[in-house]
């Protein structure tokens, strides 16, 4: 059996979501906590993650409170490590496909998340690209998904799919408020945009695993509003 498992997370993360949500496909005991990123305690840099970030994991070690982590315990650090981590400790929850090809496959989907899909929307939110590149990249993460299956990869949900959700789910957020330091409309055209057949595939298959019980119990929309207009007060008009 897997040994205790603490997760260190802020609840407007998308590092920290995919990771709860993975915890959550495996039916994994873990404990969750919240650390205040704009006011982070000094031992979770000292005890936990000397760079700050969040998600972290402290496993093993005796069961402790979290905020006075083991230094018996493993410290985990960076989130697609964690997500390896995890569907290791749980193979049979198929987090991470047994077949050596489906395996490349999800890395090779996790790795193009980050370029065509992460780099360009936290661009577009800053203001400093066109959301032309988000639909580009989002039309590349789209010719990877097979017509009919249900999951990113193979015929089970695994990492890649934990990975994708919660930076489309922000995206969607941004499209239906507008909120970010790109000009005033940009967002909702780019809503305008993915509700176009072009991109048809690509949104079925988001709106299935928008209704996966590991994504509504990890999402805070409401909190996520509340620092996306923090984190991007002051636009272009």
């Amino acid at each position: 059996m897997p040994e205790q498992l603490t997760l260190y997370l802020h609840k407007v993360s998308t590092h920290s979501q995919k990771v709860e949500m993975a915890l959550l496909e495996a039916n994994a005991p873990y404990k969750g906590y919240q650390v205040d990123l704009f006011n982070k305690p000094e031992w979770f840099t000292s005890k936990v993650n000397p760079v700050g970030k969040v998600p972290a994991v402290a496993y093993g070690g005796p069961d402790v409170d979290p905020e006075d982590p083991s230094p018996l315990s493993a410290k985990i650090i960076e989130s697609n490590v964690i997500l390896e981590f995890v569907a290791d400790l749980y193979p049979d929850s198929g987090l991470l496909p047994k077949d050596p090809v489906l395996r490349a496959n999800v890395r090779f989907f996790i790795d193009a998340i980050t370029k065509h899909v992460q780099e360009p929307v936290y661009a577009f939110l800053q203001g400093l690209e066109s959301y032309e590149n988000v639909l580009k990249g989002i039309e590349f993460i789209q010719g990877l998904l097979d017509e009919g299956r249900e999951f990113a990869i193979g015929d089970h949900y695994t990492i890649a799919d934990a990975c994708i959700i919660p930076h489309i789910a922000k995206l969607k957020i941004v499209t239906e408020t507008d909120i970010g330091k790109f000009p005033v409309g940009m967002g909702y055209k780019l809503g305008e945009e993915l509700k176009g057949p072009k991109f048809a595939k690509f949104m079925k298959y988001v709106e299935r695993m928008l209704e996966r019980p590991s994504f509504k119990q990890t999402h805070d929309e409401e909190s996520v509003i509340t620092v996306f207009k923090r984190l991007f007060a002051g636009r272009v008009q």
